[in-house]
């Protein structure tokens, strides 16, 4: 497992670029990890780290686990996420983790709980296009049609699209373009769209996906310069074509005899 950072969706909004296109982004606030366990192949048959996130009251704390942050000698957290590691001698106890994770990184894999719809049709929640809207089709235009089988096998099949519970679901959106991150306000800016509605939990981690492609701020940079390059060769081309004329025009002073 990748390691990854806990925050919250904080809304959208939009980013201009120097050549003055708009990109709609997603603010993530990121709090910085606490490292309260760092576990071994030896003990546990694995190398991982235990990570606490957000801050809260002892009081709301069980007394299981303020014996186990009492025990640590740290303050209390609200989350507590493990991940996986290959190498765990880059990690102590009590070390703190932030956004230099994704110094270096261009796209990153965001996972959060999508907003609850609560109960919705087939039309809604599975794309189906209803049955017919004309005179004859009585109080079932949005009905979802049969779903049984015949005598044999007498049954509706596990998984079968139906009306039901739609949304409030885990679901990860991968290689989110990183557009700007602000260190000293542990803001994150991610073009596109975030699961989940504001103040929402998202874990963000390294992208799964090896993929090569330019960003939009490299795609921006590079028209400009190819632009550039291209208002270079039509003045020269100007240039010239206008020294060809005036050649045309003065006369040759005729040759001696």
């Amino acid at each position: 497992m990748r390691i990854g950072l806990l925050g919250k969706k904080i809304g959208m909004t939009r980013e201009f670029i120097e050549t003055g296109l708009s990109i709609p982004v997603t603010i993530l606030s990121i709090e910085k990890g606490r490292i309260i366990n760092v576990f071994t192949k030896e003990k546990r048959g694995y190398n991982a780290i235990q990570v606490g996130f957000g801050k809260i009251k002892a009081s709301k704390l069980k007394k299981q686990m303020k014996g186990f942050f009492a025990k640590k000698s740290t303050e209390p957290r609200k989350f507590l996420k493990e991940f996986r590691v290959d190498n765990i001698t880059d990690y102590k106890e009590g070390n703190e983790i932030g956004l230099e994770l994704f110094k270096d990184e261009k796209f990153v894999d965001v996972k959060s709980k999508t907003i609850g719809k609560g109960f919705a049709g087939v039309m809604k929640r599975h794309n189906f296009s209803g049955l017919r809207a004309s005179h004859g089709v009585s109080v079932s235009h949005r009905a979802h049609g049969s779903t049984g089988q015949n005598q044999d096998p007498g049954k509706v099949f596990k998984g079968k699209k139906m009306a039901g519970h739609m949304g409030d679901k885990y679901r990860t959106v991968q290689n989110l373009e990183i557009v700007k991150s602000d260190l000293e306000n542990s803001l994150i800016f991610v073009k596109g769209s975030v699961p989940g509605s504001k103040n929402s939990i998202v874990l963000i981690q390294k992208n799964a996906k090896n993929i090569n492609r330019l960003s939009t701020l490299e795609k921006s940079k590079k028209s400009a310069v190819t632009n550039a390059e291209l208002d270079k060769t039509k003045s020269k081309s100007k240039i010239s074509e206008k020294k060809g004329s005036a050649e045309k025009q003065t006369p040759k002073k005729e040759a001696k005899k």
